[in-house]
Protein backbone atom coordinates (compact mmCIF):
# COMPACT_ATOMS: atom_id res chain seq x y z
CA UNK A 1 0.00 0.00 0.00
CA UNK A 2 1.50 3.53 -0.87
CA UNK A 3 -0.22 6.52 0.21
CA UNK A 4 0.28 10.10 -0.13
CA UNK A 5 -0.51 12.38 2.61
CA UNK A 6 -0.27 15.82 1.66
CA UNK A 7 0.52 18.54 4.74
CA UNK A 8 1.06 21.99 4.77
CA UNK A 9 4.07 22.54 6.61
CA UNK A 10 7.60 21.71 8.72
CA UNK A 11 5.39 20.72 12.31
CA UNK A 12 3.18 17.96 10.49
CA UNK A 13 6.66 16.35 8.65
CA UNK A 14 7.57 16.27 12.34
CA UNK A 15 5.06 14.13 13.44
CA UNK A 16 5.79 11.86 10.92
CA UNK A 17 8.15 9.80 12.54
CA UNK A 18 5.89 9.62 15.65
CA UNK A 19 3.35 8.25 13.09
CA UNK A 20 5.27 5.74 11.67
CA UNK A 21 6.45 4.20 14.90
CA UNK A 22 2.76 3.84 16.19
CA UNK A 23 1.29 2.10 12.99
CA UNK A 24 4.58 0.04 12.61
CA UNK A 25 3.60 -1.34 15.79
CA UNK A 26 -0.15 -1.89 15.19
CA UNK A 27 0.57 -3.14 11.40
CA UNK A 28 3.81 -5.27 11.12
CA UNK A 29 4.19 -6.40 7.42
CA UNK A 30 1.00 -4.65 6.42
CA UNK A 31 2.92 -1.14 7.07
CA UNK A 32 2.37 1.16 4.23
CA UNK A 33 4.69 2.97 2.50
CA UNK A 34 3.59 7.09 3.38
CA UNK A 35 4.67 9.39 1.46
CA UNK A 36 4.19 13.28 3.37
CA UNK A 37 4.08 15.96 0.42
CA UNK A 38 4.51 19.08 1.75
CA UNK A 39 3.07 22.49 0.38
CA UNK A 40 4.79 25.12 2.12
CA UNK A 41 1.87 26.24 2.75
CA UNK A 42 -2.02 25.65 2.76
CA UNK A 43 -3.64 22.77 1.08
CA UNK A 44 -4.38 23.55 -2.53
CA UNK A 45 -7.85 24.12 -3.42
CA UNK A 46 -10.32 23.76 -6.33
CA UNK A 47 -9.22 22.67 -9.52
CA UNK A 48 -5.29 22.62 -8.04
CA UNK A 49 -6.35 19.81 -5.62
CA UNK A 50 -8.49 18.19 -7.89
CA UNK A 51 -5.21 17.89 -10.47
CA UNK A 52 -2.61 17.03 -8.01
CA UNK A 53 -4.61 14.52 -6.24
CA UNK A 54 -5.56 12.70 -9.81
CA UNK A 55 -1.53 13.53 -10.73
CA UNK A 56 -0.86 11.01 -7.73
CA UNK A 57 -3.42 8.46 -8.08
CA UNK A 58 -3.01 8.23 -11.87
CA UNK A 59 0.42 8.98 -12.72
CA UNK A 60 2.77 8.24 -9.66
CA UNK A 61 1.06 4.87 -8.66
CA UNK A 62 -0.67 6.31 -5.03
CA UNK A 63 -3.47 3.87 -3.57
CA UNK A 64 -5.16 6.70 -1.99
CA UNK A 65 -4.41 9.95 -0.90
CA UNK A 66 -4.79 11.81 2.00
CA UNK A 67 -5.57 15.51 2.71
CA UNK A 68 -4.65 16.54 6.10
CA UNK A 69 -5.57 20.59 6.01
CA UNK A 70 -5.45 22.85 9.16
CA UNK A 71 -9.38 24.30 10.09
CA UNK A 72 -7.22 27.70 11.18
CA UNK A 73 -5.39 28.80 8.18
CA UNK A 74 -5.25 32.48 9.03
CA UNK A 75 -8.46 33.34 6.13
CA UNK A 76 -12.10 32.06 6.70
CA UNK A 77 -11.99 29.24 4.41
CA UNK A 78 -13.16 26.62 6.72
CA UNK A 79 -16.31 27.39 9.19
CA UNK A 80 -15.20 23.91 10.91
CA UNK A 81 -13.45 20.17 10.34
CA UNK A 82 -16.64 19.15 8.95
CA UNK A 83 -17.21 21.99 6.40
CA UNK A 84 -13.11 21.46 5.43
CA UNK A 85 -13.78 18.47 4.88
CA UNK A 86 -16.85 18.31 2.67
CA UNK A 87 -15.35 21.03 0.49
CA UNK A 88 -12.47 18.99 -0.46
CA UNK A 89 -14.38 16.20 -1.21
CA UNK A 90 -16.28 18.34 -3.43
CA UNK A 91 -12.96 19.90 -5.01
CA UNK A 92 -11.74 16.49 -5.73
CA UNK A 93 -15.38 14.99 -7.38
CA UNK A 94 -15.55 12.78 -4.46
CA UNK A 95 -12.65 10.85 -5.95
CA UNK A 96 -13.01 7.12 -4.00
CA UNK A 97 -9.22 7.12 -3.43
CA UNK A 98 -9.06 10.60 -1.88
CA UNK A 99 -9.90 11.11 1.95
CA UNK A 100 -9.74 14.62 3.53
CA UNK A 101 -8.66 14.94 6.98
CA UNK A 102 -8.45 17.70 9.32
CA UNK A 103 -6.13 19.07 12.11
CA UNK A 104 -8.41 21.44 14.98
CA UNK A 105 -7.16 23.77 14.47
CA UNK A 106 -3.96 23.77 13.67
CA UNK A 107 -1.26 20.75 14.44
CA UNK A 108 -0.29 21.73 17.53
CA UNK A 109 -3.91 20.69 18.94
CA UNK A 110 -2.05 17.26 18.96
CA UNK A 111 0.50 18.47 21.54
CA UNK A 112 -1.31 19.79 23.91
CA UNK A 113 -2.06 16.77 25.39
CA UNK A 114 1.62 16.61 26.70
CA UNK A 115 1.25 19.70 28.24
CA UNK A 116 3.37 18.81 31.31
CA UNK A 117 6.73 17.50 28.44
CA UNK A 118 5.92 21.00 26.90
CA UNK A 119 6.54 22.71 30.38
CA UNK A 120 9.68 20.92 31.01
CA UNK A 121 10.95 21.81 27.35
CA UNK A 122 10.15 25.69 27.62
CA UNK A 123 11.33 25.72 31.54
CA UNK A 124 7.93 27.19 32.59
CA UNK A 125 4.63 26.42 34.66
CA UNK A 126 1.99 28.07 33.01
CA UNK A 127 -1.12 26.60 33.19
CA UNK A 128 -2.41 24.48 30.05
CA UNK A 129 -5.25 26.37 27.69
CA UNK A 130 -8.83 26.13 28.80
CA UNK A 131 -10.40 23.60 27.41
CA UNK A 132 -6.97 21.47 27.01
CA UNK A 133 -8.94 18.21 28.09
CA UNK A 134 -10.19 18.54 24.58
CA UNK A 135 -7.56 19.68 22.33
CA UNK A 136 -9.41 20.22 19.12
CA UNK A 137 -11.79 22.70 20.66
CA UNK A 138 -9.14 25.33 21.33
CA UNK A 139 -10.56 28.55 19.43
CA UNK A 140 -9.65 30.02 16.50
CA UNK A 141 -9.06 33.46 18.28
CA UNK A 142 -5.87 31.60 20.50
CA UNK A 143 -5.22 28.33 18.65
CA UNK A 144 -3.36 26.08 19.87
CA UNK A 145 0.19 26.91 18.63
CA UNK A 146 -0.13 30.49 20.09
CA UNK A 147 -0.44 28.45 23.28
CA UNK A 148 2.67 26.34 22.50
CA UNK A 149 5.31 29.41 21.28
CA UNK A 150 3.70 31.57 24.44
CA UNK A 151 4.99 28.75 27.11
CA UNK A 152 8.23 28.97 25.30
CA UNK A 153 8.77 32.51 24.63
CA UNK A 154 8.09 33.35 28.27
CA UNK A 155 10.07 30.11 29.45
CA UNK A 156 13.39 30.16 31.33
CA UNK A 157 15.19 28.44 28.26
CA UNK A 158 15.50 31.26 26.25
CA UNK A 159 14.47 29.80 23.02
CA UNK A 160 11.60 30.43 20.47
CA UNK A 161 9.21 27.82 19.86
CA UNK A 162 11.00 25.71 17.07
CA UNK A 163 7.73 23.40 14.97
CA UNK A 164 10.12 21.00 13.69
CA UNK A 165 12.79 20.23 16.64
CA UNK A 166 10.70 20.75 19.78
CA UNK A 167 7.34 19.49 17.75
CA UNK A 168 9.66 16.25 17.65
CA UNK A 169 10.94 16.68 21.10
CA UNK A 170 7.66 16.59 22.64
CA UNK A 171 6.20 13.53 20.84
CA UNK A 172 9.71 11.78 21.51
CA UNK A 173 9.02 9.71 24.45
CA UNK A 174 5.52 9.68 25.23
CA UNK A 175 2.81 7.53 23.60
CA UNK A 176 0.82 8.91 20.87
CA UNK A 177 -2.48 6.91 22.07
CA UNK A 178 -3.06 9.34 24.64
CA UNK A 179 -2.94 12.41 21.95
CA UNK A 180 -5.46 10.03 19.45
CA UNK A 181 -7.93 9.47 22.58
CA UNK A 182 -7.90 12.98 22.89
CA UNK A 183 -8.20 14.20 19.47
CA UNK A 184 -11.25 13.15 17.51
CA UNK A 185 -9.82 14.46 14.29
CA UNK A 186 -6.04 12.69 14.67
CA UNK A 187 -7.79 9.30 16.11
CA UNK A 188 -9.95 9.48 12.33
CA UNK A 189 -6.21 10.15 10.74
CA UNK A 190 -4.57 7.36 12.06
CA UNK A 191 -7.62 4.77 12.15
CA UNK A 192 -7.87 6.10 7.81
CA UNK A 193 -4.82 5.34 7.48
CA UNK A 194 -5.08 1.18 9.64
CA UNK A 195 -8.34 0.78 7.48
CA UNK A 196 -6.71 1.18 4.56
CA UNK A 197 -4.41 -1.44 5.04
CA UNK A 198 -5.95 -4.07 7.33
CA UNK A 199 -9.41 -3.04 6.75
CA UNK A 200 -11.03 -4.84 10.24
CA UNK A 201 -8.17 -3.74 12.37
CA UNK A 202 -9.00 -2.55 15.87
CA UNK A 203 -6.34 -0.97 18.23
CA UNK A 204 -6.68 0.45 21.92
Amino acid sequence: MKIAILVEGATERAFKKKLCEFLQSHLGQKMPRLHFITQDGPIPKERKLKKLVETLLDNNGYHAVIALTDVYTGKPDFKDANDAKEKMRIWVDNNPNFYPHTASHDFEAWLLPYWTTIQKLAKHNLSAPSGSGSPETVNHQKPPSYWIKEIFRTGKRGKDYNKVIDGMAILKNNDLMIAINACPELKAFVYRIISLCEEDKIIS
